[in-house]
């Protein structure tokens, strides 16, 4: 059955086919003709071995259609609360692509198509991409539940679509609300900076139990979170989400009903102000007005500090950018709490945790400064020494992790002399040699490819991980060492190995390092 044009359910099927048309394209960035049977082959592959995971899975935890043994109900809201956290922030991104990143909004505004379904469609759109990946690993469980007799698990279905759709919209309201209030431009930078939070949110709760200097502190956070919910009763609506997941009728159902109603309330109270907040990003790209007073030229002295802060102002003013580079920033904030806790910490852990932390950062940090630079030819064609340009790029993609873990690393120095140094000398190793192997291997590319710019580049990806985990090994082995009064072979055999690695990656990169045509 054909759908009438310009229906919510026509808009729907172009808005399928152009994500299955952009999950399939090459990485070449040519339009795919036809279907990709190898990649598709894969996928299946990869959902037949997810689905030979979960028939063990649903035997152990199945049982009998009976009551629901507590633990296991808090462990389903305990997945269910981290999973929402990460569709809200996948649906916030999602969001702001809506507003603010679609080139087709234009010509459907302009069309006679009305606004409702139009919003209804990309609504759904932003739903059904939030729920995909979460269906990909979890409706195998629906369906080996069926096939060991137990039909509740379908309730996975309604139950991740309704969170997914709550999340949606939630995201879409928080985004509409921000570009009333702050404007199109600064809505972008604040969605975008909100997703990364929600995304890394739970990681940092997770930790801060186990981070508090108390008695018991080892204790992980389902098995505090266990011991303070035995006093709510089994009734409460606190575990209606985990009932709703484990198959409970009542409870799935409920979850269902609110997610529709957040949909359609969604769509209803506010699909002309997605109309309005689309209509204001007209002037997302204007320029801010001229200053008050007679026009002033501010001359630096030297190229360098004038590269340097270049590249640091494309980066302030890039939300995508700000967004990524902060979610890994985020993940610093447990191993901060590590290091200045007053009982101490154990030098290994903290060591390791910076050390993979600079490497990962330095890294992102390269490719942004070195290798998406949007005027190559204007620097090449400039009187300016390409060798100064290149050091003060690699100044400016160095400088930022440097300054940042400054004052962790003094701490540490200060409390353990030995650790602290050590420390020191692998964070240095690993964001030198990360930077010198993303400069000689890496791929050049435009700066909102920062996720996906290991694609294509299967050796630069090889030489990066390697290097970061060698330089991670010898952060953990080398204090460890330091503190034994004889190292056995093992340990010194160990010790050699990654430093091996460490050193010889960069050397490696070297070797086949990109050279100009």
């Amino acid at each position: 059955m054909n759908a009438r044009p310009g229906s919510a359910l026509w808009l729907l099927r172009h808005e399928v086919r152009m994500f299955w048309y952009t999950t399939l394209s090459s990485k070449s960035g040519k339009e795919p003709r036809g279907f990709h049977w190898k990649l598709v082959g894969v996928w299946l592959l990869v959902w037949l071995m997810v689905h030979a995971g979960a028939w063990y899975v649903v035997g152990k935890l199945s049982g009998g259609d009976g009551d629901l043994p507590r633990q296991l109900v808090l462990a389903a809201s305990v997945l269910l609360v981290a999973t929402f956290t990460f569709m809200l922030s996948s649906a916030l991104k999602s969001s702001v692509e809506v507003l603010f990143d679609r080139g087709d909004m234009d010509l459907l505004l302009s069309s006679p198509l009305p606004s409702r379904s139009i919003f209804t469609v990309r609504l759904a759109g932003v739903v059904l991409g939030v729920a995909l990946i979460y269906l990909f690993f979890l409706a195998p469980l629906a369906h080996v539940g069926v096939l060991q007799g137990h039909p509740r698990w379908l309730a996975l279905y309604p139950v991740l679509l309704g969170m997914a759709a709550i999340a949606s919209a939630a995201a879409m309201l928080l985004t509409l609300a921000l570009v009333r209030w702050l404007g199109a431009r600064r809505t972008r930078v604040v969605a975008q900076v909100l997703g990364a939070l929600a995304g890394a949110a739970l990681f940092i709760l997770s930790q801060l139990p186990n981070l508090a200097v108390q008695t018991g502190a080892s204790e992980g956070i389902l098995v505090r979170a266990a011991r303070s919910s035995a006093a709510i009763s089994a009734d409460s609506l606190v575990w209606l989400p985990g009932r709703a997941l484990l198959g409970d009728p009542l409870a799935a159902t409920t979850v269902g009903v609110v997610a529709l109603l957040a949909f359609a309330l969604t769509v209803g109270l506010t699909h002309r102000s997605f109309t309005r907040g689309l209509q204001l990003t007209g002037g997302v790209a204007k320029t801010s007005r001229r200053p008050a007073g007679a026009l002033r030229f501010r001359f630096h002295k030297g190229l360098a500090s004038t590269l340097i802060r270049k590249e640091w102002r494309l980066i302030l003013r890039d939300p995508q950018l700000i967004s990524q580079v902060l979610l890994q920033l985020l993940y610093l904030i447990p191993v901060l709490f590590l290091v200045f806790r007053k009982d101490g910490a154990p030098a290994l852990a903290v060591g390791t945790g910076l050390t993979l932390l600079c490497g990962s950062l330095s890294s992102s940090l390269a490719w942004i400064v070195l290798l998406s630079e949007e005027a190559p030819d204007l620097l090449q064609s400039s009187p300016a020494n390409a060798r100064m340009v290149r050091r003060a790029k690699l100044a400016a993609a160095i400088g930022p992790v440097l300054a940042l873990i400054c004052v962790p690393v003094l701490w540490l120095t200060w409390r353990a002399p030995v650790s602290g140094l050590l420390a020191a000398f692998t964070i240095c190793g690993v964001t030198l040699g990360s930077t010198l192997i993303v400069m000689w291997t890496g791929k050049p590319g435009e700066r909102s490819a920062l996720a996906r710019r290991a694609q294509g580049n299967g050796a630069s990806a090889i030489f990066e991980l390697s290097h970061l985990f060698s330089w991670g090994a010898l952060a953990f082995m080398l204090p460890y060492a330091a503190s034994q009064a004889h190292t056995g072979i093992g340990l010194a055999a160990g010790i050699g190995a990654a430093g091996a690695v460490a050193l010889g990656m960069p050397l490696l990169a070297w070797i086949f390092r990109r050279r100009p045509h």
